[in-house]
């Protein structure tokens, strides 16, 4: 469990990023994926990353240190959010810089809505990330807000996608923020890669 966790920088370069050499785990998802709520429910800490029923609030590279020894990441979300196109293109840009130059980077956790079917634009990032060797998880968010069929089926849909592209799926996590379902695997996750480094 988490003993600690406090807001240390936000800004959009990561060479600005903390360059203590501990290691990070960044959070993604499209705009409204829960992402800020995820990160609140895994530090026990209500109001450490903003949430907002606005999609796009998170416009910033956020580091939050945790029991002194590692950091999350709260990245902007990608796709839709009420803002310019030339904001997008400025944020696309950051994060790309941010994946890809990042030495500290171990795991990046894309957030996806369990809702939903897959989505064009969350294939094509992780896709992506593939691409360029980004190892990263899925994690699917909001459980409670369907049932266990509905959970499956997309679930299965999700495998069935992602399974034309990759030989096998990388770490699948499923969340729910209300009842903190997922909170301690997750947790553990993390734990043990830490371990290994």
């Amino acid at each position: 469990m988490i003993k600690s966790a406090e807001f240390v920088i936000s800004n959009t370069d990561h060479r600005k990023c903390p360059a203590d050499g501990k290691p990070e785990y960044a959070f993604i998802g499209r705009s409204n994926v829960g992402k800020s709520s995820l990160i609140n429910m895994l530090t026990n800490k209500k109001g450490l990353a903003k949430t907002s029923g606005k999609p796009g609030k998170t416009q910033l590279i956020n580091h939050f240190i945790i029991d002194d020894s590692w950091y999350i990441v709260d990245l902007p979300g990608y796709g839709y959010a009420k803002t310019s196109k030339a904001n997008r293109a400025k944020w696309e840009r950051f994060i790309v810089e941010y994946l890809t130059n990042r030495d500290t980077l171990i795991n990046v956790f894309v957030l996806l809505d369990s809702r939903l079917e897959p989505q064009k634009i969350d294939l094509e990032f992780m896709n992506w990330c593939g691409e360029k060797g980004i190892p990263f998880s899925m994690v699917f968010t909001k459980i409670d807000k369907l049932s266990s069929t509905a959970l499956q089926k997309n679930l299965a849909r999700y495998k069935k996608e992602m399974l034309k592209f990759w030989e096998e799926l990388p770490p699948v996590f499923t969340t729910s923020s209300e009842s903190k379902f997922g909170q301690e695997r997750l947790l553990n996750y993390i734990d043990q890669i830490n371990a290994t480094l």
